[in-house]
């Protein structure tokens, strides 16, 4: 059985950083592209950042936040500094084989965690 379950959410000032993990399990790790996604409310799912071997990022968030794998613990982790109020949404792990589809689209990924909220204040 495959879980995601991310951890690492919270509430924080304007300017600040968090520091978001996901933790896997039943997955070949190895092989799946890794990404996190966003949703804030009444606004569509936004993806954030991916990761196969290289990085890609949301134009909203390249610069401040930085996506991460660890293969050996089967975790994705997604730091983000200079936190800005429109940051503030509902967080989702994701994992996705399908290379051949752009990281961005959700149509990439199969399996999804539950989300971790995170809110920032001005």
């Amino acid at each position: 059985q495959v879980q995601l379950v991310e951890s690492g959410g919270g509430s924080v000032q304007a300017g600040g950083s968090l520091r978001l993990s996901c933790v896997t399990s039943g997955l070949s790790f190895s092989s799946y592209r890794l990404a996190w996604f966003r949703q804030a409310p009444g606004k569509e799912r936004e993806a954030v950042a991916g990761i196969v071997r290289g990085t890609a990022y949301g134009d909203s968030v390249r610069g401040r936040f930085t996506i991460s794998r660890d293969n050996a613990t089967k975790t994705v982790n997604l730091q983000m500094t200079n936190l800005k109020p429109e940051d503030t949404a509902m967080y989702y792990c994701a994992a996705g084989r399908d290379l051949s589809r752009r990281w961005s689209w959700e149509s990439a990924y199969d399996y999804w965690g539950q989300g971790t909220q995170v809110a920032v204040s001005s």
